[in-house]
């Protein structure tokens, strides 16, 4: 029997072929097993080796003593851990598999490239030598019987340490047909995930740089890092696009970008850069950057590399826990408008933060009290009175929040917050230097009613009530952070529905909402919420058309329902007592196992407060639809209601199969401003999978039929 372990172990050797070391134990199986006078071994019917995660099969194995050699008669198969398939007619081996010959053989790799020779050689552990090979990853059926591509080489030789394929008399050949030719062609093995090379090409048609073709080159820079050159090249520009990324033990950092010398602008070097990173610090500080720079206002929209109208770099670090925020913040802003290009020096461009926020009391009686540093630093390019405002602010404030259950069910809360604000304002004569103090406080009802049927439906129902005040002192400040307010089922019961702190919503006021949620055994949900508010005073805070203005607030009105991850609905409307809606938002996303769509409609009435001189409103829609396994397209649209216009829109079809994929999109950008007009992006990719090249890994078919 140690004869029979060893050959055991010599069969499980296989393993070296498809990238493995060998180990110190194996099982052999089989129907029949004789040793004979000559001290030969003969396993035979139904052998089976099982040697780690992989599995060996044969009908008749013998190894000869005397020799030390293994042979191995048909069919045999091997599978490693899903990835590597090797069968053979027959194998004629040391039984340390370092030389041998395997006969009328075909490997599979990482089941989607297949290579057929007519024989396989092991040579020193790590080669594997290929005769007369015919590599594909398409099916071949007899109805056809020719693939929709394949390489024919005379020789292949893989090399398991690097996991690269190597070709010598490479042709490549479509539908039959030879369609190029090379003397000696590297590839990378399709187990590796990442390796030097190029990748796919894409051929791009744009409105305004001409048809032009994208060759990517992938460098590998070690186990954590990789750069990637794409030159682009039309009639109209010469680009190089590249993007890098590095991972470290402590975070990781990325960056892309592109240069471009273009008949658009032909005496000026284009360029872009957007980076990004996130790094841990000791004591559980993070500390994260966000690069963004363009050498001008349209080469990002013209290059379809970002529809971004405002750039923003900031450096930042910030620790978050249970008890505490802290955070420091630097950010710089570009504006690529141009309606505000002329207005740049009145813009802000430069914000410094510091803020400090650290829970001081715990109590389930008590409550929490929390303390809280703010420090805000605003500056604009303009030294002009005014338009050249800069401000600082130093705040510093006290919350204090609790909740209990009374007897009858109903949960009393209450919070108060004091607030002190020290401004210091240059460049702006019509504000001056000021302290503001800002105390508030509320108390809220809320009575949660359960009620569960007899059919497993249970309705939730809480009618909620507070009453809320808040005075603020001190001369008027600039509002830089609170321009803008959305008033939603989020802030129905804040203390202030301000955005920021440079405001604080005033006077004595009552909130009323009543919240309805239906759960369903088969697993939907329906909720409905429906709130107000009312003022003891009108102080004018807000614009006529907020939903917040006067002393009651519009009608918020908000739906939601969920099915799983196949049907999703929310709305919320704010409705006046003549029934005019002012503002609207509805999603609704619905998938199948072939389909899925996903809408927005938005709808905001005019506010000149918040730089909304006219209604608007826009609909948006994404969708997509497989046919079959192979055939998919996808589209979205962009509709301005207001307007009656398109403002972009793209459609896209693929086709992908186990061996070859194409993917061609048309994408049209219908908005245009004074130096960029309207455009059409064509782009069509063509990939061969088996090689990295970024398709979906579908496994290589054993059969044909249905």
């Amino acid at each position: 029997m140690a004869w029979a372990a060893k050959v055991a172990i010599a069969l499980a050797a296989l393993l070296s072929a498809a990238g493995s070391g060998l180990a110190q134990t194996a099982t052999l199986v089989a129907d029949s097993l004789e040793i004979s006078a000559d001290s030969t071994l003969i396993a035979e019917g139904n052998v089976e080796v099982y040697y780690e995660d992989a599995r060996l099969t044969a009908t008749r194995v013998t190894y000869d003593r005397n020799t030390d050699r293994l042979t191995i008669d048909g069919p045999l198969i091997l599978v490693q851990d899903d990835t590597t398939i090797l069968m053979a007619d027959s194998a004629d081996l040391d039984t340390d598999l370092t030389t041998g010959i395997l006969r009328s053989a075909r490997l599979v790799l990482d089941r989607q490239l297949q290579i057929a020779a007519a024989e396989i050689a092991r040579t020193g552990g790590r080669y594997t030598r290929l005769s007369r090979i015919v590599a594909s990853s398409c099916e071949i059926c007899a109805a056809d019987g020719v693939p929709a591509w394949e390489i024919r080489a005379s020789r292949v030789i893989r090399d398991e340490e690097e996991k690269q394929l190597y070709f010598d008399n490479a042709q490549l050949r479509v539908a039959g047909l030879p369609v190029f030719y090379i003397p000696r062609l590297r590839l990378p093995d399709p187990t590796l995930k990442r390796a030097t090379g190029f990748l796919v090409p894409e051929l791009e048609t744009r409105s305004s740089l001409s048809t032009g073709i994208k060759v990517p080159y992938f460098v590998r820079i070690g186990d954590h890092a990789d750069i990637t050159l794409s030159p682009y090249l039309s009639s109209a520009t010469t680009t190089l696009e590249t993007s890098y990324r590095q991972a470290f033990a402590s975070g990781d950092l990325s960056f892309e970008g592109a240069v471009s010398r273009d008949d658009l602008r032909p005496d000026a070097t284009r360029a872009y850069l957007f980076a990004e990173g996130r790094f841990d610090l000791p004591r559980d500080f993070t500390l994260a950057f966000d690069l963004e720079l363009v050498s001008d206002t349209d080469y990002l929209l013209e290059y379809g590399y970002s529809e971004k109208d405002r750039l923003d770099s900031s450096l930042s670090a910030f620790r978050v826990r249970d008890d505490q925020l802290a955070r420091a913040a630097i950010t710089s802003f570009r504006t690529l408008r141009a309606s505000e290009i002329p207005i740049t020096n009145e813009l802000p461009n430069e914000l410094g933060e510091i803020d400090l926020r650290q829970r001081l009391i715990a109590d389930p009686v008590w409550g929490q009290l929390w303390v809280s540093v703010d420090v805000v630093g605003l500056r604009r390019p303009s030294e002009t009175p005014g338009t050249g405002r800069d401000v600082s602010r130093f705040g510093a404030a006290v919350d204090w929040e609790t909740a209990t259950t009374l007897p009858s069910g109903i949960v009393a809360g209450a919070e108060a917050r004091l607030r002190f604000d020290q401004y210091v304002v240059d460049e702006d004569p019509a504000f001056t230097d000021t302290l503001r103090t800002t105390p508030a406080a509320a108390i809220t009802l809320a009575w949660p009613l359960e009620r569960t049927g007899e059919t497993g439906v249970r309705h939730l129902l809480e009618p909620t009530a507070q009453l809320a005040w808040a005075e603020t002192s001190g001369d008027p400040a600039p509002n830089e952070d609170s321009t803008a307010v959305e008033f939603d089922e989020g802030n129905l019961f804040a203390l202030s529905r301000f955005p920021g702190n440079d405001a604080a919503e005033e006077g004595l006021r009552a909130n009323f909402g009543l919240g309805w949620t239906r759960y369903d055994p088969e697993g939907w949900t329906l909720g409905a919420t429906l709130g107000r508010v009312y003022r003891f005073d009108a102080p004018e805070q807000f614009g006529a058309d907020s939903g917040l203005a006067g002393t009651s607030s519009d009608w918020l009105a908000a739906v939601h329902y969920r099915l799983d991850n196949r049907i999703g609905l929310t709305s919320r409307l704010l409705i006046d007592d003549n029934l005019d809606v002012n503002n609207s938002e509805t999603r609704v996303s619905l998938r199948s196992e072939r389909a899925s769509l996903a809408g927005t409609y938005l709808f905001r009435a005019a506010e000149p407060s918040e730089g909304r001189l006219e209604d608007s409103s826009e609909l948006a829609l994404d969708g997509g639809y497989r046919f079959d396994d192979y055939w998919s397209a996808r589209g979205d649209w962009r509709f301005e209601a207001d307007a009656g216009r398109t403002t972009a829109a793209s459609v896209g079809v693929k086709y992908e199969n186990e061996c070859i994929g194409v993917d061609l999109s048309l994408s049209r950008r219908f908005t245009s401003t004074t130096t960029v007009e309207p455009a059409t992006d064509i782009t069509l990719r063509v990939f061969l999978t088996g090689f990295g090249t970024g398709g979906e890994a579908r496994p290589v078919k054993r059969r044909c039929g249905g």
